[in-house]
């Protein structure tokens, strides 16, 4: 049986690895991912493990590689995507020698050229700064006279032309200093009023601002300054002057008060910064050159860190005999694998030249082992469908496999519009073909991800979108006469477009008695009956594969009645539950097709074949033990002796009731204990040993017999099953009926869409109608994506799968397992990836 089917046969096995060989077997196993090991050291903190120093290793190199990733970052260096999905293997410990080595030059090479490039880019930094600041305070000391607009502003420059006889730092009594720089832009304000504060009005400051902004040398980021001379008078003014100046983080540059001299510096100055700028460029085309190189190798190099420390930390998951010659391993290994698991361990001593090979035994154990569904890129996305409710019990009936079918099935009847169905197809093809380039790219988008998971699942949507919407006759909430309609009303088509009050009636002779060959006839797209003929049509079908898939469900559980060797819950639970379901809600299945072939138009069996009993009215009869006088010329009954029939079904579906009630408890307790009992004396020993073989894995509740569990919770365990089987297979068979809701308002609201939004598009005759159909036309689109598609869809797609986990999977599935968790390098990488985002 296939894995689909049924989750793997899984085996504890214990691994006996040469310390040597167990790095390289070890990466073999994580490659396949068929292996997960057991935490034989949970005794142990992380510090007191055999390989914690060779983790500390790994965590040094993802610290050079992180630090090398963000220098890349930083320069905006284009990260090259592989090409293919094949990762490089686990490295060597030769080549782990290699690796440390080049990931230390590297890192040290960025390291040196980012502390050049700050050096630089604080120099060019400090001399585009003393350019600015010679530059604008050139026009507070050449000002001219008929430019002064006070008498401050001409005091202070005649004192300024005689400071000017005098260097800056030979400040005399009488005469005016100043101390010129820059100071960042935000801080111009607090470090005016700290100025004002301090000298009591006495310092003179002129400041302009810089056009243009500069650049931090550390963090390249964008900084805005503002250029500033003080002036003052005495070495205590001057003193308060530099502290403020320093507290404000202000820079200080020398500025010659005389015109010549600061034309030949600000000539220097330029000078300097040119030979500098090019030296910064041929720094960072340099850097740029280095880092496109490291950039091509470091998706490779973190996959190969990544996966180095995921073997270590597996390996301290190992345990040390007492020998210290040989690390043992405890894991689930799927039966399938072992000849592959043997195969690595051979080739892994063979490698390192050991003397003694590894190898592998199998452990007898009681423990319930993990549930490993194989699955493909198809099949992937059913299985998390399930997998999202419960992990089925270890080698239960896996329902998956049916959902494949059966879940887009429910939702194309409830989604049944084939130009609906076409855009969902479209839209999945897209993802399917184009499914290795998509993968590629790590997109952050939750939304985009879960439907690229899921194209699988949507393409089949939108198939059986398209068929239904077919059988519906349904495109866009117009129908297509293909094959000619089976009416032929005698209205010319023009009355037929403008009247709405067209009734279709088969008993007249406008039906030709011959059916349309495929779905509905396109003539109800005019008639005024449409709803009440779709109401009775799809509230009908949702019963009938209601009640199909809820039956399909109980026939599931007799395979695991079969296969966990519980064959008395067939006649215990299966038959009086299979019994219970067809007596009652099959029998009213059978009562529909019986009416819809017995009671025609014309050629009815019954003498009045225009009345024909309610099945709804009917079943309740059915149940209550009532009658119901029928209309004048009705039946009450569809054949003789119906009335005795159903009377016999109700009491044999109550008599299945204490069946399911008190049949296994009292197996239970009157049969399996005693027989426990008789093995437990010595003599059936071997059948014991030979049936706990055969039994080991299984669920919880097939292992065997229940151990000790007192008599009254074996009573109310089987009370609460009954009674919820009972009670949910009539709210479970109403439940379906929201197939029949779903599918009526999606068909609904598509008609008003196009009628309230398309149609007005359509029904102008003049020139500015094509504009008008073109505003329409795009509203009418956009609506149809949002609502119908996006919002109707999502609504039908948690309506199936409620109808799934609820009305279907309760019929036979437990799902008390566990997830089978292998060490496995793709999901390592993908964890990781997942983190950095």
């Amino acid at each position: 049986m296939g894995s689909m089917f049924r989750s793997e046969e899984m085996a504890l096995c214990q691994l006996f690895i040469q310390p040597e060989a167990a790095y390289a077997s070890v990466a073999t196993m994580g490659e396949e991912g068929v292996v997960q090991f057991r935490d034989l050291n949970s005794e142990m903190n992380v510090f007191q493990r055999k390989f914690v120093s060779e983790v500390r290793r790994c965590d040094e190199l993802e610290r050079k590689l992180r630090y090398i990733q963000a220098e890349v970052h930083k320069d905006h260096v284009h990260v090259p995507v592989p090409e293919s999905s094949v990762f490089p293997f686990a490295p060597n410990p030769r080549e782990i020698i290699n690796l440390e080595s080049q990931l230390e030059r590297t890192e040290s090479e960025i390291l040196e050229l980012s502390h050049n490039a700050v050096n630089l880019k604080s120099n060019y930094l400090e001399l585009t700064e003393l350019r600015h600041v010679l530059e604008k305070t050139h026009a507070f000391f050449e000002e001219q006279d008929g430019t002064s607009a006070s008498g401050t502003d001409s005091l202070t420059k005649a004192l300024i032309s005689d400071e000017a006889l005098n260097s800056q730092s030979q400040v005399t009594r009488g005469r005016l200093g100043f101390v010129a720089g820059v100071v960042p832009r935000e801080r111009v304000p607090g470090f005016e009023r700290m100025l004002w504060r301090i000298s009591r009005g006495n310092v003179f400051l002129r400041r302009a601002e810089l056009e243009e902004s500069l650049e931090d040398p550390a963090t390249g980021n964008e900084i805005f300054k503002t250029v500033f001379v003080a002036f003052f008078q005495g070495e205590q003014l001057k003193s308060r002057v530099k502290k403020v100046c320093s507290g404000f983080h202000a820079s200080f540059y020398n500025c010659p008060s005389a015109h010549s001299e600061r034309q030949e510096m600000l000539k220097g100055v330029k000078t300097r910064l040119e030979d500098l700028n090019m030296v910064l460029n041929q720094t960072r085309d340099h850097r740029q050159r280095v880092l496109t190189t490291v950039a091509k190798e470091l998706h490779n190099w973190g996959v190969m860190v990544r996966k180095m420390k995921a073997i270590y930390h597996t390996l301290n998951l190992f345990n040390m005999d007492v020998t210290k010659k040989c690390l043992i391993g405890e894991c689930w290994i799927p039966i399938k694998d072992l000849t592959f698991i043997r195969h690595t361990l051979a080739e892994g001593s063979k490698a390192v030249g050991s003397s003694i090979p590894s190898f592998l035994n199998i452990i007898d154990t009681n423990e319930k082992p993990p549930t490993f569904n194989r699955t493909n890129r198809f099949t992937q996305g059913f299985q998390n469908l399930v997998d999202s409710y419960s992990v089925s019990g270890y080698r239960e009936v896996n329902p998956a496999l049916y959902t494949i079918i059966t879940f887009p099935f429910l939702f194309g009847i409830m989604f049944g519009d084939a130009g609906h169905g076409i855009i969902l197809t479209v839209f999945s093809a897209y993802m399917v073909i184009y499914e290795q380039q998509l993968s590629k790219t790590k997109s952050s988008n939750e939304i985009w991800n879960i439907f690229f998971g899921g194209r699988y699942i949507i393409l089949l949507m939108g198939f059986f979108s398209i068929y239904t919407g077919i059988v519906y006759n349904d495109i866009f909430s117009k129908s297509v006469n293909l094959f000619g309609s089976s009416w032929s009303i005698n209205e010319s088509t023009s009355s037929i477009m403008g009247n709405k009050s067209i009734t279709l009636d088969p008993a007249t002779n406008d039906y030709s008695q011959k059916p349309y060959p495929l779905g509905l006839d396109p003539v109800w797209q005019v008639a005024i009956n449409k709803i009440i003929f779709l109401n009775s049509y799809k509230m009908k079908l949702s019963i009938i594969f209601g009640v199909v898939h809820m039956m399909f469900g109980v026939v599931l559980s007799v395979v695991n009645h079969v296969h966990f060797n519980k064959k008395i819950n067939i006649l215990l639970q299966f038959i009086p539950q299979m019994l219970f379901l067809v007596l009652l809600f099959l029998y009213m299945v059978s009562l529909m097709f019986m009416k819809w072939i017995w009671y025609g138009p014309k050629n009815s069996l019954k003498t009045s074949p225009r009345c024909a009993p309610s099945v709804l009215i009917m079943f309740i009869n059915m149940m209550l033990f009532k009658h119901t006088k029928p209309f004048d010329g009705c039946d009450e009954y569809m054949f003789e002796g119906q009335d005795r029939l159903q009377k016999i079904f109700v009491v044999i579906a109550i008599l299945c009731i204490p069946v399911m009630l008190l049949g296994k408890p009292l197996y239970i307790i009157l049969y399996e204990r005693r027989h426990h009992k008789s093995d437990s004396s010595g003599e059936l020993n071997g059948s014991i040993e030979l049936r706990e073989t055969e039994l080991s894995g299984m669920l919880n509740e097939a292992a065997g017999h229940e151990e000790e569990e007192p008599a009254s919770e074996i009573f109310i365990h089987q009370s609460i099953e009954t009674i919820e089987y009972v009670l949910s297979t009539v709210s479970h068979t109403a439940s379906y009926l929201r197939l029949w809701a779903l599918s009526l308002a999606h068909a609904q609201l598509s008609e008003v869409l196009w009628n309230m939004v398309l149609r007005m598009g359509l029904t102008s005759d003049t020139h500015w109608g094509a504009i008008k159909l073109y505003i329409m036309f795009g509203l009418w689109s956009l609506f149809t994506l949002a609502i119908l598609v996006m919002m109707e869809g999502l609504s039908a797609f948690l309506h199936t799968l409620r109808l799934h986990w609820v009305e279907f999977m309760s019929k036979f599935y437990v799902g008390n397992g566990h997830a089978f968790q292998p060490f496995w390098f793709k999901h390592v990488l993908e964890n990781e990836e997942a983190v950095e985002d």
